[in-house]
């Protein structure tokens, strides 16, 4: 235990043995979106007599709402996917490491309209502040998180949340992800931190919220495993010992020389005025009173400020490697490897922007039922910087040779903003809106968003339905147009992107079924060739997904099913399955009056043979692949979640289809040609890890 991740174990553990002592209460909680909800109702018996006179057991009665939503959110306390891995919810799929990049099954265009750096395949670790959670809670509300697997898996999180004042609440998010992986030299360590506080006047006029959040995401890159044969190979059962693209002992037996890190810093600053109708309600000896306000107009100011940093560097670079970007030859030493320190390969891709914007809204309704409209104009400035650049020189021989340079530009741009809400706030109410943002000028004028939905909630906990509509047209991000470094300028040009989707879903827990379908229709679709190069894909295609999800119970048994369908045109761009499927069996029982909460079972997931997307660690993004097909073993996944009074946990064995089937593969990496002056080539691929255990428990503390 004397690695890193050993010694965060540790100090997390004497951390909570400490605050353990410190006379406070616990409670169990179901991670949601950024792992901390509310605690349930009923009293902590876990304690003995004869030490729980300074114990507490009222509620803390946490909630939370989102940025410009007046919905509140409490937990979910079911155990039946408590198993479930926070950051791949839904159909997302890692390269086989906890941490690695995620791409989704489930095609998803990325979201983005105006000016953007573009790189999103570690979106599922990443905090954003737009989607933070604004909390409301009666005491001082913490919750720790921890995660241990094979091969020195951790993730370790704790959140903390308390209202300063009534009106007034601040908390703070803190994760940290670590894992070795089976694999070579794939690495990954990220550290992500979120800071949010709200707060409302007592008379109800000024609002005001504020959030930033840090991520730093880091992976190693180990190029993919360079042949499946050592795979199935006893001699290799050690998968440290497979062979990988990018391995190099004369560099390190446990880092990578190719790394790529993201890192962003972003801060945003709301608060709004509002006039209308106010009211003072007292109790019934007047001794307190409460001021309520309905709104009819509202000045809101919205600010929010950002950095974001993207490295790529190769400390031992092979010539051969770069053939699709750039034709260099590296020295050589006469060996395998290349000498430390002649040579490298180091691009780096800076994006700085501000974003100002003011909003004028009106309300129309009674209370708890108000329609809002609002209207605004918004300026922003962006900066993208590369470095470095190569900046050709002639010395007196004359003889050329290269100095550092950067590559900077800016962009000031003003748009249009406008919506009409009316969220669905009680039962059997309706729910619609309408919201764009329009480029007026700027480099990416004529880029937009608009959306368009109408709902209903449909009572008597029936469930409800959504129907809506989203067209976007945006340009291509920065990383997509530009490549530099020392050796090569790469730029490219495109026409704008189009998206327009159509999405309907309905869902009745009654009868624990829900529903849904959307469809696609894209044109000039910016991505990843087959040539490791950004290309757009004009002609126009449309993409259908239905997908559908049913629980069926039988006694204290509970199978739950999910299917989703993708129909795909031949020749498009896009590398998803056809038919995917999930099935988890489960059995759920209360025991000991109640005190402890069992859901153990088997989960099966697989998807239709397909052609896998490729990875291009050089670029840090996915690509299109049309050479490799795979057809996979269903995944399985053996679970065992608890919960004792309030605390919930969970053990499972996960990849069990490795112990008797052939090795699943996921993604293919980038060819590599003449390996080690070989005269070989090969394709690598990225393959899942064996089979692992992991445990897992969320802790609640609440003062």
């Amino acid at each position: 235990m004397n690695t890193i991740p050993g010694k965060i174990a540790i100090s997390f553990c004497l951390l909570i043995c400490l605050l353990a002592c410190g006379g406070r209460s616990f409670a169990q909680v179901t991670p949601g979106t950024n792992g901390i909800n509310t605690i349930p109702n009923g009293k902590d018996t876990s304690m003995n007599k004869s030490n729980t006179g300074k114990w507490k057991d009222e509620d803390s009665k946490t909630t939370w709402q989102k940025l410009n939503s007046a919905k509140v959110y409490a937990q979910d306390t079911s155990l039946h996917s408590f198993q479930h891995n926070l950051f791949t919810p839904g159909w997302g799929r890692d390269m086989g490491n906890l941490g690695s990049p995620v791409n989704q099954l489930m095609f998803a265009p990325e979201n983005r309209v105006g000016p953007s750096l573009g790189y999103h395949i570690n979106d599922a670790y990443r905090l954003n502040v737009d989607s933070m959670n604004f909390y409301q809670t009666l005491r001082p509300y913490s919750v720790f998180n921890y995660q241990l697997g094979s091969k020195l898996e951790q993730t370790v999180g704790i959140i903390h949340t308390q209202n300063i004042q009534p009106n007034w609440n601040f908390a703070v998010d803190y994760r940290k992800v670590n894992s070795s992986g089976f694999y070579q030299t794939q690495r990954n360590n990220h550290d992500i931190a979120g800071f949010t506080t709200n707060y409302k006047s007592l008379d109800k006029h000024y609002e005001l919220y504020a959030a930033m959040a840090y991520n730093k995401i880091q992976h190693d890159e180990n190029g993919g495993i360079l042949s499946t044969t050592q795979l199935d190979d006893p001699a290799f059962q050690d998968r440290k010992t497979v062979n990988t693209a990018y391995e190099n002992g004369a560099y390190s037996l446990t880092r990578s020389p190719v790394t790529n890190v993201q890192r962003d810093f972003t801060l945003l600053l709301q608060h709004s005025y509002r006039w209308g109708r106010s009211d003072t309600t007292y109790n019934q000896d007047s001794t307190q009173f409460t001021y309520k306000l309905i709104p009819r107009f509202s000045i809101t100011h919205k600010l929010e400020l950002s950095t974001e940093k993207h490295t790529y560097k190769d400390l031992k670079p092979d010539s051969l490697r770069y053939l699709s970007l750039f034709n260099y030859s590296f020295p050589n030493t006469g060996t395998n490897y290349y000498a430390a320190g002649l040579d490298s390969v180091f691009t780096q891709q800076k994006w700085f922007w501000v974003d100002n914007r003011l909003l004028l809204n009106g309300f129309i309704g009674h209370e708890g039922k108000q329609m809002e409209f609002s209207a605004g104009l918004g300026t922003r400035y962006d900066q993208f910087i590369s470095v470095p650049t190569a900046n050709l020189i002639h010395d007196s021989l004359p003889k050329l040779y290269y100095s550092t340079g950067l590559d900077r530009s800016s962009i000031i741009s003003t748009y249009l903003v406008a919506s009409v809400v009316k969220e669905a706030l009680t039962s059997r109410a309706w729910d619609y809106g309408l919201n764009t943002q329009f480029f007026l000028a700027g480099q990416d004028a004529g880029n937009f968003v608009a959306n368009a939905h109408i709902g209903k909630n449909l009572g008597n906990n029936l469930g409800r339905f959504l129907a809506g509509v989203q067209q976007q047209v945006n340009s291509a991000p920065y990383s997509y147009t530009n490549y530099e470094n020392m050796y090569t300028k790469s730029f490219f040009t495109f026409s704008n992107e189009s998206i327009t989707q159509l999405y309907a879903t309905i869902e009745y827990p009654l009868y624990h079924i829900s529903a849904g379908a959307k469809n696609y229709l894209i044109a000039n679709y910016i991505y990843i060739n087959d040539s490791e190069r950004p290309a757009s894909y004009t002609v126009p295609f449309s993409i259908t997904q239905l997908w559908l999800r049913k629980v069926f119970r039988l006694g204290d048994f509970y199978l739950g099913n999910e299917l989703v369908y993708q129909q795909l045109p031949d020749n498009a761009p896009v590398n998803v399955p056809t038919l995917m499927g999930r099935h988890q069996l489960t059995f759920e029982k209360a025991a000991f009056h109640r005190r402890l909460k069992i859901a153990t079972g088997l989960e099966m997931r697989y998807n239709t043979a397909y052609h896998p997307a490729g990875y291009d660690a050089l670029l840090n993004r996915f690509y299109n692949q049309t050479t490799s097909y795979v057809s996979n073993n269903p995944e399985l996944t053996v679970f065992f979640n608890f919960r004792i009074k309030r605390l919930r946990a969970y053990v499972m064995g996960d990849n069990l289809q490795q112990l008797f089937a052939g090795n699943t593969l996921l993604y293919t990496g980038t060819p590599v040609y003449n390996y080690n002056k070989t005269g070989l080539s090969y394709t690598p691929v990225y393959a899942t890890p064996d089979a692992l255990i992991r445990f897992g428990f969320t802790w609640i503390m609440v003062n």
